[in-house]
């Protein structure tokens, strides 16, 4: 017989607990098995610890997180986290739409494997496939209907933003209000408000899209997201994105909106 050695075990706070049992009610992940200590540095860092700063209720922290992991094209973590998005009240159209406002920033390409991933998890749980249409404009409107939004968050500046492009590049700019806006922002599922923040998740989980996420700071308050909810998204977005990329939109967040500033 092989002498019995004594295990390390993850020793978690009630807070870490009572938060991930929440999400994930009798779930153990199999890390707790042969990375004990890893899972109780992060279970405690990302169910207690950040969940003490800012006020995002469970359901919006979870969709934040849910467009993060599609950006970070983290598809385990994911998977993981859209059955707790489930069980906490996200609904399967709000679910999808996340996926679908990925689509403009992220890329089809790094998408569609998260879309198969949802459809199997809706699947498992008896929803049925597909869901209810939430297009709202046609091939007519689009355009008209996309560009109405835009100018809507972020103000007239969409008309000098268009005049100002070059020849050959203005077709870019069109197509950003046809197709990012008029297919996608315009749909039914999900308030502006709630995209906006998914937006900024999103840009800043992809790093390198700095100039973008600031247009979307700007956007996010507009649209009535303050400071402080920024702040709360990027704390709650920092056990899964990592500290240079949450840092980075922390400066962008400032840049924008510096202190003292609603």
């Amino acid at each position: 017989m092989k002498p019995t050695t004594n295990r390390p075990v993850a020793h978690l706070t009630e807070a870490a607990v009572r938060n991930h049992e929440q999400l994930f009610p009798g779930y153990e992940s199999k890390l707790k098995e042969t990375d004990p200590e890893l899972i109780e540095i992060f279970d405690n860092f990302a169910f207690d610890e950040v969940l003490r700063h800012g006020n995002l209720d469970p359901k919006t922290r979870v969709m934040v997180i849910l467009a993060s992991t599609i950006a970070s094209r983290a598809l385990s973590e994911y998977r993981v986290m859209l059955g707790g998005a489930l069980n906490v009240g996200v609904t399967p159209v709000e679910a999808k739409e996340i996926l679908y406002q990925a689509v403009p920033y992220v890329g089809l390409a790094k998408v569609l494997d998260f879309i198969h991933t949802t459809n199997e998890v809706l699947r498992a749980r008896g929803v049925e496939l597909p869901l209810e249409p939430q297009s709202t404009t046609t091939r007519e409107t689009r355009r008209a209907r996309g560009l109405a939004l835009q100018k809507e968050i972020f103000g007239d500046r969409i008309d000098e933003m268009h005049e100002a492009a070059p020849a050959n590049q203005r077709h870019i700019k069109e197509l950003l209000s046809a197709n990012c806006f008029g297919d996608y922002w315009t749909r039914s599922g999900l308030d502006t408000r709630t995209r906006e923040l998914l937006t900024f998740s999103m840009l800043a989980s992809l790093g390198g899209a700095e100039p973008q996420l600031k247009g979307h700071v700007q956007g996010n308050v507009n649209v009535g997201n303050d400071k402080e909810k920024l702040i709360a998204v990027v704390t709650q977005l920092l056990p899964y994105i990592g500290y240079p990329r949450a840092l980075s939109a922390l400066t962008c967040v400032n840049d924008v909106i510096p202190e003292g500033q609603p």
